[in-house]
């Protein structure tokens, strides 16, 4: 899912999320009650940003730690 259109000035970045809560749930045989249990498992999410740390902010608005996610890496895309 990309996060913003593509321009001139802005770089494809991929991001690898999960979330902390889903994965403590899946890891007692329980399922987090919003949720689906593929969070567990980091999924691959693609942002357009000027650089690194426009991309680690859009990332963290769109899943925010206070709600368990965690972002387990962020590089550029290369595709």
């Amino acid at each position: 899912m990309m996060l913003q259109f593509a321009s001139d000035n802005r770089t494809a970045y991929e991001a690898a999320v999960y979330n902390k809560d889903v994965r403590a749930a899946v890891k007692d045989n329980q399922s987090h009650l919003l949720l689906g249990d593929h969070w567990a498992d980091a999924q691959i999410h693609d942002v357009m940003a000027c650089d690194e740390m426009e991309a680690l902010r859009l990332i963290l608005a769109r899943y925010p730690p206070e709600q368990g996610f965690v972002i387990s890496d962020l590089a550029p895309s290369h595709h």
